[in-house]
């Protein structure tokens, strides 16, 4: 069904999706009503979207968000429709889709810092979501993926080939791209240097694959749970440290006493950001990957951070260039030097969202996904 709206989007279709309504509450499955592509942008029909903890960090009221929400942005999927202006992809077409969206004419876009786009575009001042009734839904960290469909900026949609499954190439759109690229954009950490990495979550994994793959010297992982450190140590990891135990010790046992060259913080613990500055070695660089609740402070010795010459660093999204980084995940993927398979614990459709979103938030799952069409994912 085509609808008309008295807003600038007149055109669009009717699409199931999870809808949230209120911090704490469950979703609801409903038809929304999504918006064509307008100029620059994209349709994409939603094979597969996993589920990340920024998403959870929204439903459950950690983060300020707009209500009525589609969230869900790690996604991959099938280019269904495009707008005015875009030529460089074809309906039918393999993608990725991230929740960056870059202008590529700012100040820092031409650096090369796509995340830090500060450019403005329609998607930002009109949702291409409306409930039933007409209102407008928010577009979740600017891809809505947990629906059937989205329309996104040309910018946010990078084109796989064949040799990589659809459910698979998601993840790259948001936890691998962060991890790794937290080490190799961000930190551009140096070989034989000692990492440590806070937490061993979806994240958390990756960054420990990123350290394996710059060549680290021992890679510590360190998190409260078994199985997340089991599968640090498969992933790379050289060492783990269960959290809670003397952390510190540890490290400076694996390191000889040298303490960490890198720490990164991949856990939204704010008690964690303390810990990895206490881990630091001298000239030894802090990384911020994990996003804590909104208005979360710290504190730390300013005169250690100097006289030391130490650095702290912040990482969104890997600072990620996806054009770029996610074809060479791909590659690397491809090459057998980066897992992805084995970060998928379990497969849900999207009438089984709330129990996919349940496993995450217990901790169970390094990544739920949820399957929007079998038949597209291959």
């Amino acid at each position: 069904m085509t609808y008309v709206s008295s807003r600038a989007r007149t055109s669009g279709t009717t699409v199931r999706a999870a809808v949230w309504k209120a911090p704490r509450s469950p979703v609801s499955i409903e038809d929304v009503w999504l918006a064509d592509p307008a100029s620059g942008e994209v349709g994409v029909r939603v094979a597969a979207a996993a589920v990340c903890g920024s998403d959870l960090a929204y439903m459950d009221g950690h983060w300020e968000a707009p209500s009525p929400a589609v969230l869900g942005h790690e996604a991959a999927g099938i280019v269904e429709r495009l707008g005015p202006g875009v030529t460089d992809l074809a309906v039918g077409d393999r993608v990725v889709v991230t929740l960056i969206r870059s202008c590529g004419s700012c100040r820092r876009c031409v650096a090369g810092a796509p995340v830090g786009c500060s450019g403005r575009f329609a998607l930002d001042g009109s949702s291409p979501l409306r409930s039933a009734r007409g209102s407008e839904i928010w577009q979740g960290l600017g891809v809505a993926a947990f629906a059937e469909a989205a329309t996104v900026h040309r910018s946010q949609v990078v084109r796989v080939g064949p040799a990589i499954d659809l459910d698979v190439a998601a993840l790259l759109s948001c936890g691998v791209l962060t991890g790794v690229g937290a080490v190799r954009n961000t930190a551009r950490v140096d070989p034989e240097s000692f990492v440590v990495v806070l937490g061993a979550g979806g994240v958390g994994l990756n960054v420990v694959q990123g350290a394996r793959l710059a060549g680290a010297a021992e890679v510590i992982a360190v998190d409260p749970d078994p199985r997340r450190l089991a599968a640090a140590l498969r992933l790379g990891a050289s060492a783990t440290v269960a959290a809670g135990e003397e952390v510190r010790d540890e490290v400076r046992a694996v390191t000889n006493g040298e303490m960490a060259d890198y720490v990164f913080v991949a856990t939204s613990a704010v008690s964690a950001i303390e810990t990895g500055f206490d881990l630091l070695a001298r000239m030894g660089t802090l990384v911020l990957v994990g996003m804590p609740p909104s208005g979360a402070r710290v504190s730390l010795d300013p005169v250690t951070v100097a006289s030391a010459g130490q650095r702290i660093l912040g990482s969104k999204m890997g600072s990620g260039r996806p054009a770029r980084d996610i074809p060479a995940l791909v590659d690397l993927y491809g090459e057998g030097r980066l897992e992805l398979d084995g970060l998928i614990t379990a497969r849900y459709t999207l009438a089984e969202i709330e129990e996919a979103l349940e496993s995450a938030r217990r901790g169970d799952a390094l990544r739920s996904v949820i399957i929007m069409e079998e038949s597209l994912v291959a």
